[in-house]
């Protein structure tokens, strides 16, 4: 028997919006920018965010994720496809049978694919997908949909936040070192890979101990009583059938197949083989979108998914307007998704917008200048983390960051290689927990996950992540 859990929380819209506010108001408090020639004075002040700006946020947030707004879009188009074909759902309650009493193996196992993807280029929010198949997988199970989101986000993100050849992250980092300012690439990797695999192991045991505990009572959820009825709303009917015997026909076969490869070559596209001297993509996989295998983005992808959407609906013997009919009603359930990345992606905007990153990243950095040694990795690391709050971005706080606290940290005698790992695995951690994120916010929602509920439960691991973190960095910071 399930606990009653009814509460009312704030809505993922509420909260991203609060945070708007909060940081106009913080724009209007902190110290006049002052401009040269047009060009701020770096760490000079802000600009104070007008009404206008907070009001048009969202909407220019809209307009910064575009293409993750249409890749959603195309997306939910092309996961009603196949829902209607149901093979998905027989694919599920058909592993689930096959897995019987050995399902918590599937979480190490997907958690650890995940985490490469996410430490060799970043995979984060090309895993909105996905969230909508584990957390019916798990429920099938006997779990709950955190445990499949959690597997999703915090497999990807271990990755992440110990990126290894990540461009968009360590890449960008190393990079953007001023004229003067050098880093071992061999070290850097070696830092990732330890802060990457401490991060997996403590992820792992964090959604392995917490199945465990649900699957044994049902009870022990952490879900509302709202978010367990809307979850048996969307995936309750995996559970029932996984009773039933089943198998997959010729056609869902051939559909599974054609699902699985539309994924797999979505995340070949996003690899960018070129930075790893792969050459073999050149020249050849550009015929269909316009660009080569390895310099996909976003509007690839959705043009990827959409033919795929087509492909599949053949292969089912969709008729015309089936086909349209369908695609139509899965854009349709991703408008509330893509209306929180939206919102999400408003707050960073703002930043930009009234110079409240600059100023907060150039006199950050002058404090730590003033630091004693012993504390200074553990308090840049903490600076790293307060500024991705706001510059959720990688690349974005990466372009930002290191022209100025690497040499900062260089001239105080401490290692580069550290320097950019704190960079990075302070954005990952972040980026496990924060609303700024659309694709934390878009993927939980697919989940029938409410932010708070993931913020409650993935607080004390991502607790636990950033002290592991603070000692491997200050450990290799003493050698």
């Amino acid at each position: 028997m399930a606990k009653t859990k009814n509460r009312t929380m704030l809505s993922a819209y509420s909260i991203i919006m609060i945070l708007i506010v909060f940081l106009a108001i913080l724009s209007h408090i902190l110290p006049n920018a002052t401009f040269v020639d047009d060009t701020i004075v770096n760490g000079s002040g802000t600009v104070g965010a007008t009404l206008a700006q907070v009001l048009m946020s969202p909407l220019a947030g809209f307009e910064d994720a575009i293409q993750i707004v249409l890749f959603v879009m195309i997306l939910g188009g092309f996961l009603k496809v196949i829902d209607k074909t149901k093979s998905l759902e027989t694919g599920i309650q058909v592993l689930v049978q096959k897995l019987k009493g050995k399902e918590l193996w599937l979480i190490p196992i997907l958690m650890f694919i995940f985490s490469i993807c996410g430490s060799t280029y970043g995979m984060l929010e090309e895993t909105v997908g996905f969230y909508v198949l584990l957390a019916a997988t798990m429920f099938a199970a006997g779990m709950d949909p955190l445990v499949g989101s959690a597997i999703v986000l915090l497999g990807a993100g271990s990755g992440c936040l110990g990126s290894t050849v990540n461009p968009f992250a360590t890449g960008v980092a190393l990079s953007a070192l001023p004229e003067g300012v050098a880093a071992n690439n061999g070290l850097v990797i070696l830092i990732a890979v330890v802060l990457w695999l401490t991060t997996y192991a403590i992820s792992t045991l964090f959604v392995v101990m917490y199945a465990k505990k649900v699957k044994k009572d049902k009870g022990s959820t952490i879900l509302s009583l709202r978010e367990q009825k809307e979850a048996e709303e969307a995936f309750g009917q995996y559970v029932e059938q996984a009773a039933t015997k089943v198998k997959l026909s010729g056609k869902q076969k051939v559909t599974l197949l054609l699902f699985a490869l539309t994924f797999l070559i979505m995340i070949i596209g996003f690899i960018p083989w070129e930075s790893f001297g792969v050459t073999f993509f050149n020249g050849f996989t550009g015929w269909l979108t316009g660009a080569p295998l390895g310099s996909w983005y976003f509007m690839e992808s959705a043009l990827w998914f959409l033919i795929m959407s087509i492909v599949i609906a053949v292969v089912n013997g969709f008729t015309e307007k089936e086909f349209v009919d369908t695609f139509i009603d899965g854009s349709d359930d991703m408008v509330g998704v893509v209306l929180v990345i939206a919102v999400a992606r408003g707050a960073s905007v703002l930043m930009a917008q009234t110079y409240l990153d600059n100023y907060i990243i150039y006199n950050a950095t002058e404090l730590l200048a003033k630091v004693p040694e012993v504390v200074f990795v553990p308090l840049n690391y903490v600076l790293h983390v307060v500024l991705s709050i706001l510059v959720p971005s990688s690349s974005g706080l990466a372009t930002l960051s290191t022209p100025i606290i690497a040499p900062l940290a260089a001239n105080l005698g401490y290692s580069t290689e550290v320097t950019i790992m704190t960079l990075v695995s302070a954005n990952g951690l972040v980026n496990l927990i924060t609303p700024t994120c659309g694709a934390i916010m878009g993927g939980l929602a697919l989940a029938k996950v409410d932010y708070s509920t993931w913020f409650k439960w993935a607080f004390k691991v991502v607790a636990v992540i950033a002290v592991a973190n603070i000692v491997v960095l200050t450990l290799f910071s003493l050698f």
